[in-house]
């Protein structure tokens, strides 16, 4: 038997078009000899559809477009992701179809619930396994945390925490067990496991223990593509009855791969080498950034350059990701600029080979001095100016898209959105925050990788303290620990849950953790209102982040 891996990028919603993209990648399949080709969890409708579950009308053309996509497919065998409504009652399911005919059907048995899945919103749990054959051999059928549910957190130390209590509650999974006790001699495993860093080695592990576990060969196919903050990272492979991998998609891309099973075991194939660290996250912005805005249908991007490493790192993730003709930077210089700063944004602009403008605000800034006069009287100078200059920078970008209909780009990084290092309507202004899970010590490793590729940033840009440029003499470690500390403390408490005691025995102080957990919890009200942005750690300011706005926890007992 032959066996097709499509690694498919599917969007949510588009039917039509993601029964083409299955079409093709079924036809393209056929000719290599497949015999049965898998797709991704819910491909046909995307993932996650989030509360377009919720509506009987999406069912009903989910149905519809399964039996067009069914009509469509021959010669060939095919297990495809989609939801299904069922007696009022809704589940995650993957169809097989077998000569144009939907021959059988599977229910995800596990429900994720945490992180930035809540499949216990929308779905019921299936409790029966699915085994079907296909050129004599028996195939079972499970989908993504059917294969991960197990009693207590896995690997919590390697950064893992997609992988916690399953909400199947036991001890291993019981639905690949199933699949092996009703007849099956190979696993099929459909999955849409959003990427973050440090993931893949961990899929290795929980896949070899269903395998050391079921003593039958598994085949894990994963989706690609961006999906608002998620990044699907594809890494789709395959593991012998030994747990010894033989095959390895690539990250970040749409591929097909042909699995070959001889005598009850998988045939070594091609294997794609791994991505170092910063190679995987810079892949990981640029196809996030593609997606969101080529789905979304905007021609294009804006951003602020302010000549500051943030921006400069932004404006490369952005060509690389649309190409230069589809992004426009534009400098906006104050009184407080300095002179360095014009000239690197000049010179990463041309590196790149972008549209540049710049537009001075110290006019706007005067009349809006001028205006508030009277208000202001007898009241000493204070962030108020310089948020006034933010919010003027944040206003133009947002008149340069009314009229063009590109979409803003933020720019600010993770340690800034943390700790409240920025202004509401000023830099956070803007549809969608590229480095909004990125922390700032990993800005750096980001731009000395990108540099590595080609140079676009110039070196002075990475190697000048950061400043914001909102009054003389400005820097960042002016109001915040040195960024080295204040990543490793907001990594601790953000995406490691750690307390104070836990915190200050990793060896920083204090002080500096009382700091940093206090800008936490002050800004929360400002990340409410910050655009979507990329996920790639753990646990990102999005839909993993729930934390009260009115909050007067104070660790009072610690």
């Amino acid at each position: 038997m032959k066996v097709a891996i499509a690694q498919l990028n599917c969007t949510v919603g588009d039917l039509i078009g993601n029964i083409d993209r299955i079409v093709d990648f079924a036809m393209r399949a056929r000719a290599q000899g497949a015999d049965i080709m898998v797709t991704p969890e819910l491909a046909l409708c995307g993932y996650p559809p989030e509360d377009l579950l919720l509506r009987e009308d999406f069912y009903r053309n989910c149905e519809a477009a399964l039996n067009q996509l069914s009509s469509r497919i021959s010669g060939i065998a095919l297990v495809v992701g989609h939801p299904r409504l069922v007696a009022g009652k809704r589940y995650n399911a993957a169809s097989v179809i077998q000569d144009g005919k939907i021959t059988a059907t599977y229910h995800k048995h596990a429900l994720p619930n945490y992180t930035v899945f809540d499949e216990q919103r929308y779905f019921a749990g299936g409790d029966r396994p699915c085994v079907f054959e296909v050129a004599g051999v028996r195939c079972g059928v499970n989908i993504c945390e059917d294969t991960w549910g197990r009693e207590g957190p896995l690997l919590a130390s390697a950064g893992a925490s997609d992988v916690l209590p399953g909400a199947s509650g036991m001890r291993g999974a019981t639905a690949p067990r199933a699949a092996r006790e009703a007849g099956a001699e190979v696993l099929l495993v459909l999955n849409a496991s959003p990427y973050h860093l440090r993931k893949q080695h961990v899929r290795y592990d929980v896949m070899r223990e269903r395998v050391a576990e079921n003593g039958i060969p598994l085949i894990y196919v994963n989706m690609t593509g961006g999906q608002d903050e998620l990044v699907f990272d594809g890494a789709s492979f395959a593991l012998n009855a030994k747990g010894e991998l033989t095959h390895q998609l690539p990250m970040f891309e749409e591929a097909l791969a042909i699995v070959e099973m001889r005598d009850r075991d998988l045939v070594v194939g091609d294997r794609a080498p791994p991505l170092a660290p910063e190679a995987e996250v810079y892949a990981a912005l640029c196809l996030g950034v593609r997606d969101y805005v080529t789905k979304n249908g905007f021609p294009g991007v804006l951003l602020g350059l302010s000549g500051g490493i943030d921006s400069a790192l932004t404006l490369a993730i952005a060509v690389d990701a649309l190409g230069a003709e589809r992004v426009r930077p534009v400098m906006m210089p104050s009184q407080y600029t300095a002179n360095i700063s014009q000239v690197d944004a000049r010179a990463e602009a041309e590196l790149l080979g972008v549209r540049y403008t710049e537009i001075a605000i110290k006019p706007v800034f005067d009349v809006f001095l001028e205006t508030l006069a009277g208000e202001f009287k007898g009241l000493a100078v204070d962030t108020t100016e310089e948020n006034l200059q933010s919010r003027i920078r944040g206003t133009l970008l947002m008149a340069l898209s009314n009229k063009s209909g590109a979409i803003v780009l933020t720019t600010g990084n993770k340690s800034e959105m943390g700790t409240g290092y920025a202004t509401l309507y000023g830099d956070m202004a803007g549809g969608f925050a590229v480095l909004k899970d990125i922390s700032k010590m990993l800005v750096y490793r980001l731009s000395n990788y990108r540099n590595s590729i080609s140079p676009v940033i110039p070196q002075r840009v990475i190697t000048r303290p950061p400043s914001a440029e909102l009054r003389p003499d400005q820097t960042d470690q002016d109001n915040l620990p040195p960024y080295a500390v204040l990543d490793g403390i907001m990594e601790a408490y953000v995406e490691q849950n750690l307390g104070l005691k836990e915190i200050e025995a990793l060896g920083y102080s204090r002080t500096d953790i009382d700091q940093v957990i206090r800008l936490l919890r002050i800004s929360e009200y400002k990340r409410r209102q910050s655009p979507v942005g990329i996920r790639i750690t753990p646990r990102g300011f999005g839909k993993d982040w729930r934390y009260p706005i009115t909050n007067r926890y104070r660790h009072q007992f610690e």
